[in-house]
């Protein structure tokens, strides 16, 4: 009976990792209320994500504003031009469904709109983890989180999917997260982790394996044993 709650036994490391993604979700949260500081919650919490799943999180609290403060002015930025973006579609969107006349021309328009938002909200997807994990300046963050999100089709996917489940969940089945309360809980740290398992994989292969390695490269070219598998 001693043994399992030792400090190094199965169930205090799982606990423990519950813990710390409450922690985690509960700063996230408060840190996201002014609104204006998302984007660099959204990093810190994909940058704490990251660290907790492969066990380099030493103190949750720590990692999470260590990046928020390293990211704000950055983050900030780019949650910016995801706003303006957000604004066209929607404008574009309303503009062509309800002042174009000619069906087929509507058709074209709403096609090259969906196509658009599907880069756009992808982009985004990659962006605020890329920005966690590597220092770049802002065009070559939203420019290669577009390339990575094209050149790992498979990650994309699984990533919107995680993310597109919870939320189907908690709108069709509400009583499945206590009503919104998991949210509140673990739900965002709770996708971070899991999306941040995914994007650790592809993220590892653009990182020299030859040390001595930074906290945070900005390599983008991917390594020779990355180019290798690919090729194979």
């Amino acid at each position: 009976m001693t043994s399992i709650f030792a400090e190094d036994s199965a169930l205090m490391r799982v606990l423990t990792r519950i813990a710390d993604l409450m922690i985690l979700n509960l700063l996230f949260l408060v840190a996201s209320i002014p609104l204006v500081t998302l984007g660099a919650s959204l990093t810190a919490l994909n940058f704490t994500a990251l660290r907790i799943g492969t066990g380099e999180c030493v103190s949750v609290s720590r990692d999470f504003f260590r990046s928020f403060r390293r990211n704000l002015r950055q983050a900030t930025v780019i949650l910016g031009i995801f706003v303006a973006l957000g604004i066209v579609f929607a404008a574009w969107f309303l503009v062509v469904t309800r002042l174009v006349p000619n069906t087929l021309l509507q058709i074209l328009l709403l096609a090259v709109w969906y196509v658009l938002v599907a880069v756009a909200g992808l982009t985004a997807l990659y962006a605020f983890p890329y920005l966690a994990t590597f220092d770049d300046r802002t065009r070559e963050v939203l420019r290669n989180a577009r390339l990575l999100s094209w050149r790992h089709p498979l990650t994309s996917i699984v990533a919107v999917a995680v993310i597109g489940l919870a939320t189907i969940v908690t709108i069709f089945s509400p009583q499945a997260t206590g009503y919104g309360l998991a949210w509140f809980l673990i739900g965002f740290a709770g996708i971070a982790l899991v999306n941040g398992v995914l994007f650790r994989r592809v993220f590892d292969r653009y990182i020299p394996a030859v040390a001595p390695a930074p906290a945070r490269p900005s390599a983008w070219e991917p390594t020779d044993a990355a180019q290798r598998a690919e090729e194979e």
